[in-house]
């Protein structure tokens, strides 16, 4: 059967009540233009899951006034063509998920406080609010998500605890490009030579690795200064990096700042501008 199109909420739900009782629903929810890394999740919920659903739309209570909501690239047909060669069974594809009233968003205690929040005010609840509305939408068995968002991720884990969601979070992998460079959809925004540069986002994470395990091999507690300092000075040494918004080394659990870091480990997470692009990444040590 060819994969099927739901173009508003009440349509889907008409759908959902179609499902037959206690087949597994596996959910990838996306902002369109599709990557690998989107489709290393498609292609785990294919696996799961006996019906697997996927969702088109770009939200725009996460954007920023002076963010790329208007040029983020859109390309329902051939995303659909791929996810139809997946084995997606449904798209989710709403124009619009806010009414003219809408009042109720989902705002996350503490979240405007991480390094990411204080460079996008807003940005989380925004993702907050979507995420709780499309899974009360198709209320899926179990969700897929990317590692690339590191703050987004443990913000997702949150929702579904907190709001006693019957839903498995599964966070897969970031899935990188050759050199490093992790998939992402404004990848597309980069000239060729910015292209280029943009490997030293992984190169400056891998120095971070190396030093965390080559200087107390992951046993002994160190200061998570020293950390930070290797990644922002391998960052420098590429001239096309316009600015290093932050680099974070945090906790896995909840992303806020850690002093030291032990045997444990921690999230590193960088935001960088190559040229007008920003880009985002992070490594679990």
């Amino acid at each position: 059967m060819a994969i099927q199109l739901h173009q508003t909420i009440q349509a889907f739900r008409v759908l959902r009540r179609t499902f037959p009782h206690g087949k597994s629903i596996g959910f990838v929810p996306t902002m369109g233009a599709l990557h690998d890394g989107h489709l290393s999740l498609v292609q785990r919920a294919r696996e799961k899951n006996d019906i697997v659903v996927a969702s088109i739309y770009v939200n725009p209570t996460q954007f920023g006034p002076n963010e790329d909501l208007d040029k983020y690239p859109r390309q329902l047909e051939a995303d659909t063509k791929v996810l139809e060669q997946l084995g997606v069974d449904h798209i989710f594809c709403p124009a619009e998920m806010y009414t003219a009233q809408h009042r109720c968003f989902v705002d996350p205690v503490g979240f405007d406080d991480l390094r990411e929040g204080k460079a996008r005010p807003g940005h989380f609840r925004g993702v907050a609010t979507i995420v709780t509305k499309l899974l009360n939408v198709v209320q899926p068995t179990r969700a897929y998500f990317g590692q690339k968002d590191a703050a987004q991720c443990v913000l997702i884990k949150r929702v579904v605890n907190d709001l006693d969601m019957d839903i498995e979070v599964n966070i897969m992998p970031i899935i990188r490009e050759w050199d490093g460079l992790a998939m992402s959809s404004r990848n597309a925004y980069l000239t060729e030579e910015e292209r280029k540069a943009a490997a030293i986002l992984f190169k400056s994470l891998t120095a971070a690795k190396d030093i965390y395990e080559g200087l107390c091999g992951g046993v002994v507690p160190m200061d998570s200064m020293i950390i930070s300092e290797t990644v922002v000075n391998r960052l420098e040494t590429e001239p096309l990096v316009k600015e290093i918004e932050y680099v974070a080394v945090d906790s896995k659990e909840t992303m806020e700042a850690l002093k030291e870091v032990g045997p444990e480990g921690a999230i590193v997470s960088i935001a960088v501008k190559i040229g007008t692009v920003r880009l985002i990444d992070n490594f679990i040590l």
